[in-house]
């Protein structure tokens, strides 16, 4: 896995930890830049994510013999086990501290729509959001991985054609005609398009260029992010989101060695599974105590930073091992390390 991939993966985690402080603490009012940039823009966490997905699914499964239900085990056996892990969790928190998480509730069904990647409204007329809410990006993923699966059966020139003609097939002629739920006709689903030529780009050689002109890309992608405009989230936040991650990529000599920031990527997941839950109880204390939301602010982020960090070493890496011994699939090197 590439280490600038890595250190991209861990900020893209903490500026959406960030919007979810300003989520839980302030309700979205910004009292100055810092807040407004974390209320306003952190969301492009997600779009990150998003592009640097499309990109390590095609680099990790170039130039290998996998089969589509091989591809889907092994990412099911990646994915799942925290997010079933943490859901399972939530569910402990709100059934013994209602208090805490006033919005959510326990209906069986929703559980279980929430555990399977299910979209669908946690109420009649609400958002989708699963009772784990940052899981609502998972559903996208799962969808993802599903349609790329199919690609592997062509040729690796091919894939982006097959994921993008089933993309469309399915977020939008069948979100259209009604046989999907319109949740998936969101446009950040293309994205994991942006991510796939990327890889390509990188597979060709074509990512190397001078060190500056990938600086100049960061500049102005955090410039096109600042300023906005009034347009579709996939050209808003995801073209600065591929200009980021190709950016990175051609930086990659410079991060050789990084082994902290290889660290920070890889606790990257657990620290978006565990992050809302530790907020949510982090703010709840403070409102109680009057706490300073800043100094509360840190404290969570040392709970989220250690309990990613263990829940990485003994939750993610064990069940894998495990999953994948219980599959009978080894994966191939390179695969076991990627994960969303």
């Amino acid at each position: 896995m590439l280490i600038s991939v890595q250190a991209l993966r861990a900020f893209a985690a903490w500026i959406v930890v960030g919007v979810h402080f300003m989520q839980l603490f302030f309700d979205f009012e910004a009292h100055n830049s810092l807040e407004y940039l974390l209320a306003d823009k952190g969301g492009i966490g997600v779009d990150i994510f998003f592009v640097i997905s499309g990109f390590v699914i095609f680099i990790a499964s170039a130039d290998k013999t996998l089969t589509p239900w091989r591809f889907m085990l092994m990412r099911l056996a990646r994915i799942v086990p925290a997010y079933w892990f943490y859901t399972l969790l939530m569910v402990l928190l709100v059934a013994a501290a209602p208090s805490i998480f006033p919005y959510e509730h326990l209906e069986w069904r929703y559980v279980l729509r929430s555990l399977l990647f299910i979209a669908g409204p946690s109420e009649p007329g609400e958002e989708v959001y699963p009772l784990l809410g940052v899981g609502w990006t998972l559903n996208f993923e799962m969808l993802f991985y599903a349609l790329f699966s199919f690609a592997l059966l062509v040729r690796e020139s091919y894939r982006l054609w097959v994921v993008a003609t089933l993309l469309y097939l399915v977020c939008y002629l069948g979100a259209a005609l009604g046989l999907v739920s319109g949740f998936y006709s969101n446009g950040i689903v293309l994205e994991f398009l942006m991510g796939i030529v990327i890889g390509m780009m990188y597979r060709r050689g074509l990512c190397r260029a001078r060190p500056w002109l990938p600086l100049l890309g960061i500049v102005v992608a955090s410039m096109a992010v600042y300023h906005g405009a009034d347009i579709p989230r996939a050209l808003e936040w995801g073209v600065p989101s591929a200009i980021l991650v190709i950016s990175c990529v051609t930086l990659e000599r410079y991060f050789k060695g990084l082994r902290f920031l290889k660290v920070l990527g890889d606790c990257s997941y657990s620290v978006y599974l565990i992050h809302v839950p530790v907020l949510a109880v982090g703010q709840f204390i403070a409102e109680r105590m009057e706490i300073d939301p800043y100094a509360m602010l840190l404290v969570c982020m040392a709970g989220t930073a250690l309990g990613a960090f263990a829940s990485y070493q003994w939750l993610e890496k064990a069940t894998y091992r495990r999953l994948k011994g219980w599959f009978g699939v080894d994966a191939p090197a390179g695969l076991s390390r990627q994960k969303y």
